[in-house]
């Protein structure tokens, strides 16, 4: 039995495959299904769920607001939602948002304008160290009240708006500050406005889109999402496709890895979230979507990746909303790539789990990779595949599961042993992400507590 908290250590250098393979369902797309199906009229659905521990701190705080949520059977679930502004909490409770930027986001942007509310919102001592002073400032325009005043980041007291009203927004690279200025505006008086520039994820906008008479959208050069508030909104059904981000770890593995081929069933091919693959396509990779269709008005398909010979990746700054998650694990594929890759447009990965630009490079300088940061812009000197049996990465305590991951798939690349602490934190995208290593990939490790 894997404890609560572990350290894990890796001393596997991974050798050639061909599988096919599941990997965990859609983290997004999950904590979105059970926050809108909450404020959505009668039973909502939603069927293949990703169990893990940000979907079940979602699960958690809703309860704690009211919401009825049934699980029938793994990863399927009932929500017995009651309507926009139906959520109701003691005053003075504790809401604790765990580790999931996402849902301490979204269920802020509900709560904000939902008459009555007057609660404490906390996270984990990752979370607790994010700024959160475009969300308060972004709820403050409806109306809602934070404490201590001028104070950015969680513990937080939030006082809801008790007349909030719409508000017009232009929205940046984030889709989870605009994901709760959709919510916020739902349970608002009149119109609220979002002009998106730049396009980011729109699980959200996709989730209502039954609902023609509460949210419209005119998506041309600039994209604009109408949001006419107070509206009932109708249940949902959703089957979750499998998580983009979680198969890029695999697909990395793979395309770097002699004489190997992967197929990943089902995933969630929405484009945007696809960068990571379209990028790596214009740098030579392999990769093709095959089996396509849409549900849920989300295309997913399955993905086929074969070993190659990259070049060194160009990302400019345009790719960033497509593939925000995805970079630590570019930053290995760059590091074992002969060249130097350039990823510009990246400074809002200092606020992530962690600041994900120097951990990286303190990780990379493990394994003597150059790189230089400055100005927004990454600059990762690769070596190659090297062999890095004689070299030990060692990851602290970050809190952070896109690192841990990164790491371990660094390490099976290289042959470099890894210490790995807190790895737990992959539990809260990837619970799968270990049983897939060991059963499908024949990976040998250690764990810890």
């Amino acid at each position: 039995m894997i404890p609560k908290k572990f350290n894990l250590f890796l001393n596997h250098k991974i050798s050639e495959f061909k599988n096919v393979i599941d990997v965990d369902s859609d983290k997004s797309i999950s904590i979105r299904s059970f926050i809108i199906g909450s404020i959505s009229q009668n039973k909502s659905f939603v069927k293949n769920v990703l169990e893990s521990d940000d979907v079940i701190s979602t699960i958690d705080c809703l309860k704690k607001l009211g919401v009825q949520i049934k699980r029938v059977k793994p990863k399927s679930y009932i929500i017995f939602g009651k309507g926009p502004g139906s959520l109701y909490a003691k005053k003075n409770d504790t809401l604790n948002f765990g580790n999931s930027g996402t849902l301490a986001r979204l269920l802020t942007g509900v709560l904000s304008t939902t008459p009555g509310i007057e609660i404490k919102m906390r996270g984990d001592k990752s979370l607790n160290k994010r700024s959160m002073k475009k969300l308060i400032e972004a709820m403050s325009k409806f109306g809602a009240s934070f404490l201590p005043k001028y104070k950015f980041n969680f513990p937080v007291k939030l006082i809801s708006s008790e007349m909030p009203v719409g508000i017009k927004y232009s929205a940046g690279v984030s889709a989870q500050l605009k994901s709760a200025v959709i919510l916020a505006g739902l349970n608002s008086t009149g119109y609220t406005s979002i002009i998106e520039k730049n396009k980011s994820r729109d699980h959200t906008e996709k989730m209502l889109l039954h609902n023609k008479h509460a949210i419209k959208i005119k998506d041309k050069k600039k994209k604009l999402i109408k949001v006419i508030g107070k509206k009932t909104l109708k249940p949902i059904s959703i089957n979750v496709p499998n998580d983009p981000s979680s198969a890029a770890f695999f697909s990395a593995l793979t395309l770097l890895n002699k004489n190997s081929s992967l197929r990943i069933k089902n995933v969630g091919l929405n484009p945007t979230r696809t960068g990571f693959y379209q990028l790596l396509k214009k740098q030579g990779a392999d990769i093709k979507f095959k089996n396509l269709k849409k549900k849920n008005s989300e295309l997913r398909g399955d993905i086929i990746v074969k070993s190659c010979n990259l070049k060194p990746i160009k990302a400019s700054k345009s790719f960033y909303t497509n593939m925000t998650d995805e970079y630590p694990i570019l930053f290995i594929m760059a590091a074992l790539t002969k060249g130097i890759s350039i990823f510009k447009g990246i400074g809002d990965l200092v606020n992530k789990e962690s600041n994900r630009i120097v951990e990286m490079q303190n990780i990379l300088s493990q394994i003597n990779v150059k790189s230089k940061f400055s100005k927004g812009e990454l600059k990762i000197f690769g070596q190659g595949m090297i062999n890095a049996s004689n070299k030990i990465i060692k990851v602290p305590d970050l809190s952070d599961h896109r690192l841990c991951m990164s790491s371990f798939i660094l390490a099976l690349l290289t042959g470099a042993n890894a210490m790995i602490n807190n790895f737990e934190t992959v539990f809260t995208s990837s619970p799968s992400f270990l049983k897939i290593m060991k059963n499908n990939f024949k990976v040998k490790f250690e764990i810890k507590k």
